[in-house]
């Protein structure tokens, strides 16, 4: 039994930059790449990113497909996935730390004017402009999942007064949750900044249409560090247009990468950044070593994907 590496990324951690720090952590494993690929018949669990049209053609013994990542929508959406194949996905803390700096890091540059200084600087202008007192800001957190929570509670500790929605009933320190789609509006509504961290599924895609844009907060902020097809982006578009939202930060889109004419590149309002909040695996390799040791034991794996639920 052997573990391959395939992202199926060019502009990410190589294949073998991830199959020597494997091998450091645990040395006694069978671990492959697809330079050093070898009897295909051996491997019988790939670690990727994107799956490849011939994973299952190539791999005739493959039993399980490991995310490097948190969503699997276009895992259990691909139409040669067999019923048996199983998935998991990870929960690591490196990339939830990550995403929660991305919302916060683009909170406090609208909270502290910094786009407005940066301009002044420009001009050689000295303005001053009272920046935005973070105890009287309502932040939203959409999605209470292990990134979502980490979000949360970093909101809380800055001192914003976070509101938490999700589809199942939480409870977090620190925040109000909320868990039924009748909530979702009246979220949005009190919201200074909205974080959305959202998985994939059928009640998600296109949630963010005309509709639901309209009842945010006017001028407010939407940042989207989820998934892309969580928002209409036409919708969107025609939205900021009315300053209802006032800004949107996009770190995922519907289409990546981003086509060249998409107007979303040159709208003013629109801040894009190419899925880069979770950069780092950190402690996750530990998880994808676990999972092919439980594979191979037979033992129950770490975030097995519910097919039903879609994560």
């Amino acid at each position: 039994m052997a573990l391959l590496i395939e992202t199926g990324l060019s502009d990410w951690m190589t294949d073998e930059d991830i199959a020597r720090d494997i091998r450091k952590l645990a040395p006694e494993l069978d671990v492959r790449t697809p330079d050093t690929l070898g009897n295909a018949d051996e491997i019988t669990m790939v670690a990727m990113v994107q799956m490849r049209e011939d994973h299952l053609m190539r791999l005739p013994n493959l039993q399980l497909l490991q995310k490097l990542g948190a969503g699997v929508e276009t895992i259990l959406g691909h139409p040669s996935l067999p019923d048996h194949m199983r998935v998991a996905r990870l929960k690591p803390d490196a990339p939830a730390q990550g995403i929660a700096e991305w919302f916060l890091a683009y909170i406090l540059r609208t909270q502290r004017n910094m786009a407005f200084h940066e301009t002044a600087q420009a001009s050689a202008e000295w303005l001053p402009k009272a920046p935005v007192f973070s105890p009287d800001t309502v932040v939203g957190v959409l999605g209470l999942g292990h990134i979502g929570a980490r979000t949360a509670r970093m909101m809380d500790a800055v001192g914003f007064r976070v509101l938490g929605w999700s589809r199942s009933e939480k409870q977090i320190d620190g925040v109000t949750c909320h868990h039924s789609p009748d909530a979702l509006p009246e979220v949005l509504e009190q919201c200074d900044h909205v974080c959305a961290i959202l998985p994939s599924t059928p009640e998600t895609i296109g949630l963010f249409d005309a509709a639901m844009l309209a009842r945010m907060k006017p001028g407010s902020q939407l940042l989207n560090a989820g998934r892309g097809d969580l928002i209409d982006e036409q919708a969107l578009i025609a939205a900021l247009d009315k300053g209802t939202p006032g800004h949107a930060v996009l770190d995922v889109t519907s289409q990546e990468p981003l086509p060249a004419d998409s107007p979303l590149w040159l709208n003013p309002s629109v801040t894009i950044t190419p899925h880069v909040s979770g950069w780092y695996l950190g402690d996750a390799l530990t998880d994808v070593i676990q999972n092919f040791r439980n594979l191979t034991a037979g033992a129950p794996l770490l975030h097995e994907v519910n097919r039903t639920r879609g994560y």
